[in-house]
């Protein structure tokens, strides 16, 4: 286990205890109280943030007073040379960032509605482009190296090409690592496939990203997550909306309903899901104990808290 984050050391002396590998980008999100449809034109606000898989997640669990350290892409344009002195004082560690000289800061793009997500765009190219760059740290150090791999908690998201995904389940700087995986949408859930094959690593999945995943539909969760469990995976988490979550491994599922929330935001709660889980485990919850406090933490994140 690796030892959690005090706050009185300076990160740069530090281990991190968890690695966040994907997406580092600015979020865009224009948000209105208003019911939406395709081509509607409605007042609201527009806000820029700090976002991506993985930057989510590292900042949920910076919130946890863990210590994270983000492995992606981030240009070394104005956009990007502020993101990073962003995640800075946010306490994460970007010294293992890949800064390209040639590729632009990644960027999503979404609209909200009371109705929940209407439309989103994410151009993650430079992300795609920089490839195994992004994994150095892991292979030749400072972070692990093949012949020393990585001991400890990795999450990982789906904006990382399918090529790239596979060869991280088969590498060996991998191998002794806990991989917690999670595709960026429906559109990349098929990208986990080879997390599913090799019955690697821990999937965070919603309902539509499942039934992607197992090429049907599923009327629930726990019927989601027993198929996936069936299909190989070592556990799947399959979230959807304010129904019933499970926990589902080849020992069993665990189910339980969210709170029931006002909703204010979508965009990230995913996310947040998935690192107060990581979270939790990795403080020593037990598989019920995680679950709840998951639940609870995104649906105060979908409600408008922190």
């Amino acid at each position: 286990m690796l030892a959690l984050h005090s706050g009185e050391d300076s990160h740069m002396t530090q281990r991190p205890d968890i690695l966040c590998i994907g997406s580092v980008l600015w979020d865009v999100i224009g948000r209105s109280d208003r019911h939406m449809k395709q081509g509607a034109d409605v007042p609201g606000h527009i806000t820029r943030l700090p976002g991506g898989v993985a930057l989510n997640i590292a900042m949920t669990l910076a919130r946890f007073d863990l210590l994270p350290a983000l492995l992606s892409v981030v240009g070394r344009d104005p956009e990007g040379v502020e993101l990073v002195a962003a995640c800075d004082r946010l306490g994460l560690i970007t010294d293992h960032l890949y800064r390209s000289d040639d590729l632009p800061t990644d960027q999503y793009m979404a609209v909200e509605g009371k109705n929940g997500l209407i439309a989103a765009i994410a151009d993650a190219h430079s992300l795609e482009q920089a490839g195994d760059k992004i994994l150095r740290p892991l292979i030749t150090g400072p972070v692990g190296f093949v012949e020393a791999p990585f001991l400890g908690l990795i999450a990982l998201d789906g904006n990382l090409t399918e090529s790239l995904l596979d060869q991280i389940v088969h590498h060996p700087a991998f191998a002794a690592a806990d991989l917690r995986i999670a595709p960026a949408s429906p559109g990349k859930a098929e990208r986990l496939l080879p997390f599913i094959r090799a019955g690697k690593g821990v999937l965070y999945v919603n309902l539509e990203e499942a039934g992607l995943l197992c090429q049907t539909e599923f009327a629930s969760a726990p019927q989601a997550g027993a198929a996936l469990v069936e299909r190989g995976a070592a556990r799947a988490l399959v979230t959807d909306g304010g129904n019933v979550t499970c926990d589902a491994t080849p020992e069993g599922i665990l189910a339980e309903r969210p709170p029931e929330v006002m909703v204010t935001r979508v965009t990230g709660a995913g996310d947040t899901f998935m690192a107060a889980h990581i979270a939790s485990e990795l403080r020593g919850a037990d598989r019920p104990t995680a679950l709840h406090r998951a639940l609870a933490t995104a649906a105060a994140y979908v409600a408008g808290g922190t």
